[in-house]
Formats: C-alpha cells, structure tokens, sequence
C-alpha cells in the first residue's frame, strides 16, 4: 500500500477533477502491475496497472489507495474492470466519499466473490486524498497557503521590493510544490507588484497549473507575464460582479477565463472564490499570498496547510507584512496548525504545518 500511495502522488497536481489514485497488483508474492491517475484523470489508476498484469492480473491482490468507482463516467468502472480481470483480494486504504460511488465499488467486489479488505495506511491516504475529498463533500478544494518572508515576517522592504528574500533553493523547493497542485493563486495586489508568470520551471515539468488571480475590479496589466502568456497556460480570473465590461472583454480575448465571484463588503467572498474552483473541477490549490489574500483565506478558517520560508533576514516594521489586518483581539481567536515538518533548504527554514484536528 505504501508504493500505492507514492504512485498516487505522482498524478497529483495533473488529474484534476478526479482523485491521485495508485494501485499495485500483487500476485503470489511478485508485483504484476502498478499504475497511477494519468493526465487528464484517465486512465484511472486500476486500468493503468490492469494493462500492464494482463493475464497475471487473475488470482491477484489489488491494493488501491480509493474505493474502486462503481458507476459509468466517461470510462467504465474500475470495479468492474477488477472482476472482469478476476482478481481474488482487494485491499483499499480508505472509501469514496463521492455520492455516487462511496461504499458501492467495494459491494459490487464482494457480490463478485472478492475479498475486501479496507483500512490500510488509512490516514496517508485521507490525508493525500485530502482535496479531492473537500470538493466531493463541501464544494471547494484543499488549500495550502506558502508564505516565503523575512525572519521578522515581513515579504517586501518599505518600498515594495522582494526578490529575492529567500534563496534559489527555497524558490525551487516552491516550483516543486506548485508542480503537485492543481492552480497556483494570488491576489492583484502580488501580481501587479511582482509581474509573475507563476509557472513551474527548471524542473523538466511539461505540465502547468492552472493560475489562479484574485481581482474584485480586474485592475490587471494587460502588458504582463500573465497577459502574455494567458492563451498558452490557463489564466483564471475571478472577479466581482461589477467588472468593467470592457476589461472582462479584454482578458477574454487573451485567452483568460474569468470567474464571477460574490462580494463580501470591499473585498470578494472567499468562501464563493474556493466554490467557484471547486466547481470548476480543482482540488488543490497552492496560494501565494500576498497578504491581504492570506489574511482573508485565514479570517474565514479556508486554509488547510500552511508552508513558510523563512530566511535569515530583518526587515523591519516598515516591510510589508506576510499577512495583513485579522483584527482579533485575543490569542483564543486565532486558528492554530499543527507542526507537521522542519527543513533547512539551502539557507532558508522551511516548516509545515496542517489544521489542527
């Protein structure tokens, strides 16, 4: 199960809508199979390893990080495949929480005379399904929030500089966390400051998220990496309902697909921003700041993990800070995360922490 769930991970970032899943078939104490979630979502991960067994596929143990699904999508269903291969043993880490699957792959198995078994690694493989299972079951996809700032928290001086705070190990550290997310995310006020293209690069990676920017009046340059570049990698734009109509034409023409979202006083409503992936299909989403984005996203509890860089120098009061405005006013109010993970990265601090509970 262990290699199942590093062969999930693999399709991570690249398979949205559907889960990373990986499955390995066992037969008589020799791997006949392995497979992963491809591109695109399919061939899903049981179809992959059941090409590669052929015939060894029968007498054979699954083990499969999701329930097998059980209903007809584009591609038939994975459970059907196995029982078709006839394989003698499934061992599933954790079910399908989608409505029309969830505890009914694993009957189907069963009426088929297949053993099940269900529960191993159960808690690697909630936690990597994590996403997938947030959009199944509130709407919206898993959210890591990286923050790459100054020891005294601070991600730009006074006079609005920030490259480089961190050092290029850090910042290819973050290229490889953008490659297993399915969008990168910022606000305007980080894109217009720091034109980024927010692709993945140096690492031979083909594949590119989807970007993601937040701008309520979609005050954007149209003389940008992101313009340049919309109608060669997905730009998503989500704005407020009252965008000027001639730059929604604009953005659209260059290739960008915009996203009405609801308003919350000033700013749009993070709660109808994560609906709005959601139903576009993401399930994990990398966000990159900048600081008013991170303080909303943390205000209404939205995010799931959070990842920090923290390099070796001050910057002072007058810096811009990693996180704007919260207004609380006790210690009790703020959401805390569990420390999951510490790493020096070249020079720089790297620590990870999950949602508490």
């Amino acid at each position: 199960m262990a290699l199942a769930l590093s062969l999930g991970r693999r399709g991570q970032g690249n398979c949205w809508p559907n889960p990373a899943v990986g499955c390995v078939l066992v037969r008589d104490g020799r791997i006949v199979g392995r497979g992963w979630t491809q591109p695109g979502g399919r061939p899903h991960a049981e179809v992959v390893a059941l090409a590669q067994a052929g015939d060894q596929a029968r007498g054979a143990t699954a083990y499969v990080t999701l329930e097998p699904c059980s209903h007809h999508g584009k591609t038939p269903p994975c459970s059907q495949a196995l029982i078709d291969a006839g394989i003698a043993r499934m061992v599933a880490a954790v079910g399908d929480s989608d409505p029309r699957v969830s505890g009914q792959g694993f009957e189907m198995l069963r009426q088929a005379g297949i053993e099940v078994q269900v529960g191993v690694l159960a808690e690697e493989a909630a936690r990597d399904h994590a996403g997938f299972f947030y959009k199944t079951e509130q709407g919206r996809p898993l959210v890591t929030l990286k923050m790459a700032s100054s020891f005294d928290g601070r991600i730009a001086t006074g006079t609005g500089q920030s490259k480089w705070i961190t050092g290029p190990e850090a910042r290819r550290a973050v290229h490889a966390m953008r490659a297993r997310h399915d969008a990168v995310m910022v606000g305007a006020g980080t894109a217009r400051a720091d034109d980024p293209s927010l692709t993945v690069r140096d690492l031979g990676v083909a594949h590119q998220p989807v970007r993601v920017v937040i701008s309520r009046h979609l005050d954007l340059p149209l003389i940008s990496q992101l313009a340049t570049s919309a109608a060669e990698i997905p730009l998503w734009l989500c704005h407020g309902q009252g965008a000027d109509i001639e730059r929604k034409q604009a953005w659209e023409g260059l290739g960008a697909r915009l996203l009405p979202c609801a308003s919350r006083g000033v700013q749009l409503d993070p709660h109808d921003i994560l609906q709005q992936l959601g139903a576009a299909g993401l399930t994990r989403v990398f966000c990159e700041g900048g600081s008013a984005l991170a303080a909303s996203l943390l205000a209404f509890d939205l995010v799931d993990e959070l990842i920090g860089f923290t390099a070796g120098l001050g910057i002072g009061a007058e810096g811009l800070p990693s996180i704007g405005a919260l207004g609380l006013h006790s210690l009790e109010a703020a959401n805390r995360f569990e420390l999951i993970e510490t790493n020096s990265v070249g020079g720089d601090v790297m620590h990870r922490w999950r949602r508490a509970g």
